[in-house]
């Protein structure tokens, strides 16, 4: 780490009068970036290196520690599928400070998304996910590195497309897609954070190269599931995209991921319950 970059942020602390970390705000770390050419993501972390806390992760510290948060800003996380599940993934992904976001989705918004897709407002409807994913990151962190792809993936894209990932999270709608989500991320030798909803319920699961995995859930042939019969009210993907982002935390900064085996939750009947697999 450079020497004056290092004073170039204790210059600029703020301490807080309880007697915690010093912390840096948004507007001095944009400071230190413009003057020295960089980014903003670069000084946060270089922050964090000398145990100043940027202002906006004050809150996460507690949970996740400094070394955590650094983690969290030095990480690579993929997203595919920006629908009801991927739209809250993404904002929490932007808000806990995951460095690297690649956010992959190939359709527009349609009018039924409203219910239930957090970042669809009714004048992003007909444009495509992705762009509007790209300007909703940038409003709530624009320290970010967003990457976009406005495409359907196949098994034979994803190791291009994910290449540097360190974890990739499903939130995509077909079990055909799941299935090459799920060996792209084999071949590239990262976990995948798998996560699905239907009305009231939902599932979960880590999988990590060699784990059992999808093909131990899904019936062949089938690509649908009871979803379209049951619906995705806004409250299942809010809480399933939850659990999948703390998946993403728990690989990175420790923790016990929900590997062999799913957890499924009904909230109709208040069932949180952890499914083995072999």
């Amino acid at each position: 780490m450079h020497e004056d970059l290092i004073a170039a942020i204790r210059s600029e602390l703020e301490t807080a009068g309880d007697g915690g970390a010093p912390s840096i705000d948004l507007a001095a770390t944009r400071r230190i970036a413009m003057a020295r050419g960089i980014s903003p993501l670069d000084v946060e972390a270089a922050a964090l290196e000398c145990g100043v806390i940027p202002t906006r992760y004050a809150r996460n510290i507690g949970t996740i520690g400094i070394e955590g948060q650094l983690r969290l800003l030095r990480s690579c996380i993929g997203v595919c599928g920006l629908g009801g599940l991927g739209g809250f993934i993404v904002a929490s992904l932007a808000r806990f400070g995951f460095g690297r976001l690649i956010l992959v989705d190939g359709d527009t918004f349609a009018e039924d998304n409203l219910n239930r897709q957090d970042l669809c407002f009714e004048s992003d409807l007909g444009r495509p996910k992705v762009r509007v994913a790209e300007e909703r990151v940038a409003a709530m962190n624009s320290a970010l590195d967003v990457r976009t792809c406005h495409l359907f993936v196949d098994a034979d894209d994803i190791p291009e497309i994910f290449s540097g990932a360190d974890v990739v999270i499903d939130a995509l709608d077909t079990v055909s897609s799941r299935l090459a989500l799920e060996e792209g991320c084999a071949r590239l030798g990262i976990p995948m954070v798998h996560g699905a909803i239907a009305g009231d319920s939902g599932q979960v699961m880590t999988i990590f190269p060699g784990d059992p995995g999808l093909r131990a859930i899904y019936a062949s042939g089938e690509d649908k599931g009871v979803e379209t019969i049951l619906g995705n009210p806004p409250t299942t993907p809010a809480l399933i995209a939850s659990l999948q982002v703390m998946e993403a935390v728990k690989i990175l900064c420790g923790g016990e991921p929900l590997r062999h085996g799913f957890l499924l939750v009904d909230t109709s009947t208040n069932l949180y319950q952890f499914i083995p697999l072999k």
